[in-house]
C-alpha cells in the first residue's frame, strides 16, 4: 500500500492533500508521540486531516507506564544511561574513522578518468566499509540493550503495558490510514517499540520529519550546521522498515552542506545501496505498493551530486 513521505510541515502543509489523495473514508490513526507534552494539542492537525483523527496517545501512555510500573521505570533509566554510554563510544569510533575517510578522499586524483581507477579510490571504499562496520557494531550493541530492557523491565509481563497495548489495538480498529507527524524521534520510536504498535502493511501511511524517519530501515541523525560546527551523521536506531533501502533526511537544506559534493559523496557511499532521500519543505515522495521511490525524489548520488530522476550511484 502507498506510503507518502512529506517534508517538514511547519511552513508548508501538504498533509491534507496527501490524505485526500488516498481516496479512502474513515478514521485515521495518529501517532504523534514525538510531540511529547503537546501530543494532545492536535486541533490544527485534526482540521488538516478533515477531522478524522484517532490519537493513539503513545506519549501519554509511556509516561503512565513510567509512573505506575516501578520495575520498568528502573530498567528504562538504566537503559538510558547505558545507551548514552554506548553513543559516546560510537561517536569516538565514528569521529576517528571519518577523519581517516576524509584524509584518504583528499588523495584521490582530481581528474575523473583517473579517480575511480586509482589505489586511493579503492582505499576510500575500504575506509568507508570500516565506517559501515562501526555502524553495524553500534546497532548490534543497541539490540543487546533493548533485549536487556525487555527482560529486566518485565515488558511482556507488565499489566500496565498489557492494558495500554490492548487499548491501543482498540483505538486502531477500523482505521483506514495512519499519520505520523514529526517531533522528537527518540520519543516517537521508544513509544512505538514499547507498545508494539504495528502499522498494517496494507494500509496507507502519510508521514513527515521524524515520522518519515521511523518508517525506514535505519534512522540517521545529522547536522552540518550545529552550534559546535558540523557533526558526523550517525545511526540512531533501527526503524520500522516499512520503507526499505531508504535513509530519510528531513530539513536537508537547513541541515546538510548541499554545496559540498565531497562530503555528500561519502554520505551516499556509506549508506549505499540505500538511497539518501532529501525531504525539504514542500517535498512529497509517493511510494507505491512495491516500495519503489519515484524518480522525482531528490537524493544524493555517490558522486556527491543532488538530483532527481537518477539511479543512486550515478
Amino acid at each position: 500500500m502507498r506510503t507518502i513521505l512529506l517534508g517538514p510541515q511547519r511552513f508548508t502543509v501538504r498533509a491534507t492533500a496527501a490524505l485526500r489523495s488516498l481516496d479512502s473514508a474513515g478514521p485515521v490513526a495518529v501517532i504523534n508521540a514525538g510531540w511529547e507534552e503537546r501530543e494532545d494539542d492536535i486541533t490544527e492537525l485534526d482540521a488538516a486531516l478533515d477531522h478524522r483523527s484517532r490519537n493513539l496517545r503513545l506519549y501519554h501512555r509511556l509516561t503512565d507506564v513510567l509512573t505506575k510500573d516501578r520495575t520498568f521505570a528502573v530498567a528504562a533509566s538504566r537503559f538510558r544511561d547505558r545507551h548514552d554510554e554506548l553513543t559516546g563510544l560510537y561517536r569516538i569510533r565514528l569521529d576517528h574513522a571519518m577523519k581517516g575517510v576524509y584524509a584518504v578522499q583528499r588523495q584521490i586524483p582530481a581528474h575523473p578518468s583517473r579517480a575511480r581507477a586509482s589505489a586511493a579510490y579503492r582505499a576510500l571504499r575500504d575506509a568507508v566499509d570500516g565506517v559501515r562496520a562501526i555502524d553495524d557494531w553500534y546497532l548490534a550493541e543497541l539490540d543487546l540493550l533493548y533485549a536487556e530492557l525487555e527482560s529486566d523491565g518485565g515488558v511482556d509481563s507488565s499489566e500496565v503495558i498489557a492494558w495500554h497495548r490492548h487499548e491501543i489495538q482498540g483505538v486502531q480498529t477500523n482505521c483506514v490510514a495512519y499519520v505520523l507527524p514529526g517531533g522528537n524521534v527518540r520519543t516517537l520510536m521508544s513509544a512505538i517499540r514499547l507498545f508494539a504498535v504495528i502499522i498494517p502493511s496494507e494500509l496507507p501511511v502519510v508521514a513527515w520529519s521524524a515520522g518519515a524517519m521511523v518508517l525506514t530501515d535505519r534512522i540517521a541523525l545529522f547536522h552540518d550546521f550545529g552550534p559546535d560546527g558540523a557533526s558526523e551523521t550517525e545511526i540512531f536506531d533501527r526503524g520500522l522498515g516499512r520503507v526499505s533501502d531508504v535513509v530519510a533526511f528531513p530539513h536537508a537544506r537547513r541541515r546538510l552542506r548541499l554545496d559540498d559534493p565531497e562530503r555528500l559523496a561519502i554520505l551516499a557511499m556509506r549508506f549505499d545501496p540505500a538511497e539518501c532521500v532529501l525531504l525539504d519543505d514542500a517535498g512529497l515522495i509517493d511510494i507505491d505498493a512495491d516500495g519503489t521511490v519515484p524518480a522525482t525524489a531528490r537524493r544524493v548520488g555517490t558522486d556527491g551530486m543532488v538530483r532527481s530522476g537518477m539511479a543512486v550511484g550515478a
